[in-house]
């Protein structure tokens, strides 16, 4: 027999946010989306809940295991709140919106939500805020992707700002290729890749793969090294590929490349990215070149970013001086409506027992002006 819990509990890896972590939030949020709609991208709202095929079946590798599922009482099919809502764009991109121009800009801000965490981020909700191309996987749109998320972040706050690179299909591309491999140990390969376990590459049959594990590193040494490598024209174009987007970037942020890390990058393609800030714990995001695919089997390039900013949301809560002003009993109203358009944060008094200090304010309107406390 269970106890009944406290009703006032939240569920494991759930929490409220209060001030002023929430008022950070929508700052960073805000912030963010306003540099995403200054570059032409328009912004979307999808919903919390869809059905579980459409969320799980709209791009290879997303994860059933993660969605949080239930059976709606109206269809009696399987809902799913959304964990990514990447692909609830790529849906809108395959659907509502099939007929409009190429390239698509599209951007959103929302709450996704995990079964369950792990041991490093325990968190189950999480704020996603990103952009999405649509119709285009070029260097180009790799490029501005990159360079928008970066923006998009030092805007939120974010400082020191590092991007890692990956090639998250290379592993195939060479299997297929210079470095040909059977089709049954692609799968151990990449995952000894992954892990950088030289010993278990080795035994899988990837040993010819082996110098990929030191093409790690600095971008420029790094990316030297992977070219080093005889592997065809295929790895070629991809390294100019790389090579061009660094060049876009042009110091904006920290360039490192691990060509086979495929952590994060269960749909992406060609090209894939990892962000990361200083005094921040782990990512702050990932990124890359995609395909949507839609119920008829078309399919259709997209180039793109995710920003998860609950760490910095975290880190600014606070930081930011707030100059409050507290408006007594029959004050100017002319004045205070000025007082907001210039910035200043008012609270106004409801009875004369309210305490300017107790409501955190730190000036009180005397006639016209304010004046500190």
């Amino acid at each position: 027999m269970f106890e009944e819990a406290d009703p006032d509990l939240l569920p494991e890896g759930l929490s409220d946010r209060l001030p002023p972590l929430a008022a950070e939030a929508l700052r960073v949020t805000r912030a963010m989306n306003d540099v995403l709609a200054g570059h032409g991208f328009d912004p979307v709202q999808p919903p919390m809940v869809e059905f579980e095929r459409s969320l799980a079946s709209r791009m290879a590798g997303t994860k059933r295991n993660r969605m949080v599922r239930f059976v709606d009482p109206a269809s009696l099919r399987t809902l799913a709140l959304r964990s990514d809502m990447t692909v609830q764009v790529g849906r809108i991109a395959a659907t509502s919106l099939k007929d409009a121009a190429r390239p698509l800009r599209l951007s959103y801000a929302g709450q996704v939500l995990f079964l369950k965490g792990n041991g490093l981020e325990p968190e189950r909700e999480r704020l996603q805020v990103g952009a999405e191309i649509i119709g285009n996987d070029t260097v180009a749109a790799a490029s501005e992707s990159v360079s928008l998320a970066i923006e998009a972040l030092k805007a939120a706050g974010a400082r020191d700002i590092s991007v890692d690179f990956t090639l998250p299909d290379l592993v195939d591309t060479l299997a297929a290729s210079s470095l040909p491999l059977p089709e049954a140990a692609v799968p151990a390969v990449r995952r000894e890749l992954d892990a950088k376990d030289a010993g278990s590459l080795v035994a899988a049959g990837g040993e010819a793969y082996l110098p990929l594990l030191y093409a790690t590193g600095p971008f420029a040494t790094a990316i030297e090294k992977l070219a080093a490598l005889d592997a065809g024209d295929a790895v070629a174009s991809r390294i100019e590929g790389l090579k061009e987007i660094a060049a876009h970037i042009d110091g904006a942020a920290r360039l490192t490349l691990d060509p086979t890390e495929r952590h994060g990058f269960e749909y992406q393609s060609w090209f894939g990215f990892t962000i990361y800030a200083s005094g921040v714990r782990g990512a702050l995001g990932r990124g890359g070149t995609y395909r949507i695919t839609s119920e008829g089997g078309h399919d259709e390039v997209a180039t793109g970013f995710s920003l998860y900013p609950d760490p910095l949301i975290a880190r600014g809560a606070g930081s930011a001086k707030i100059e409050r002003l507290f408006l007594p009993l029959g004050h100017d109203r002319d004045a205070a409506l000025r007082l907001r358009t210039i910035g200043w944060q008012t609270v106004a008094a409801l009875d004369a027992s309210d305490d300017a200090r107790a409501l955190g304010c730190t000036h009180v309107l005397d006639g016209k002006e304010p004046r500190a406390l």
